[in-house]
């Protein structure tokens, strides 16, 4: 009798569609009304973000580190995809009439998705260092050791060409590294908790997606910019619609998107 090995058989990888400007409004649309059918679990996640922001704001007065409130600010948006990974459940368990309770959305948080997810948070983490990093890195090219405070470095951008020069710089390196970690992670947690792929598959899926449809997507990038933009001005609070929405719609645009 001889022994034969079976070969191994692995799930097949993820088909990506094309899709269009109107499904990415319909799934803005759709992710407003997942808020209003759950709002409880989107005003509670919204506002953990929003803490955590705050918590941010608190530790550069007190250290007086308010000229790197910037940088710190708009890299926050780098982990928006991963602090948004309630919403995908909730939009998943209201999209199969499931039951919605706090263990069961906090379990497949922390368990469904198991390594996958914590590498992901890993990389949306790094990527968040590896912003700040550049824009210090930024800031001593253009301004030296020397800190400068809010209203004297927004004066310096408004008024010498070193400032402007640095604003506009330090803005384009953001775009594009903004730009990267949306493509692996636009549709790749969402990916994870509904299929349980691993980290590898999911990222790729995601970057061909972005490639597939790159107008559609670059429209969904510019939507979560300028909304959590706007939630920023708001002192965070507006992230406690914002997120929640953005996060239920981003469920919605990977069902569309991947087959």
């Amino acid at each position: 009798m001889s022994d034969q090995t079976q070969p191994v058989q692995r799930p097949a990888s993820p088909k990506v569609r094309t899709i269009t400007f109107n499904d990415v409004v319909k799934s803005l649309r759709e992710g407003l009304r997942d808020f209003q059918r759950a709002p409880v679990y989107g005003l509670a996640f919204g506002l953990i973000y929003a803490v955590f922001g705050w918590f941010i704001l608190l530790l550069l007065f007190r250290y007086d580190a308010s000229a790197y409130g910037y940088p710190l600010m708009t890299g926050f948006a780098l982990v928006a995809p991963f602090a948004a990974a309630g919403f995908y459940e909730v939009s998943r368990r209201l999209e199969k009439s499931e039951p919605l309770s706090w263990g069961a959305v906090f379990g497949c948080v922390f368990g469904r998705g198991g390594k996958a997810v914590g590498i992901m948070a890993v990389v949306t983490t790094f990527s968040y260092i590896i912003w700040l990093d550049i824009a210090a890195a930024m800031y001593v090219m253009f301004f030296g050791l020397k800190p400068l405070r809010m209203p004297a470095l927004i004066e310096s951008i408004l008024t010498t060409p070193a400032g402007f020069v640095f604003f506009i710089a330090g803005n384009a390196v953001g775009a594009v590294l903004a730009v990267l970690v949306f493509s692996i992670m636009v549709v790749s947690l969402p990916i994870v908790f509904d299929r349980q792929v691993d980290f590898v598959t999911a990222m790729i899926t995601s970057v061909k997606a972005v490639i597939t449809n790159p107008r559609p997507m670059l429209l969904w990038c510019a939507i979560i910019g300028v909304l959590l933009g706007l939630s920023l001005v708001s002192v965070f609070l507006g992230l406690l619609v914002t997120l929640p929405v953005l996060g239920h719609a981003t469920w919605h645009l990977y069902r569309r998107v991947v087959q």
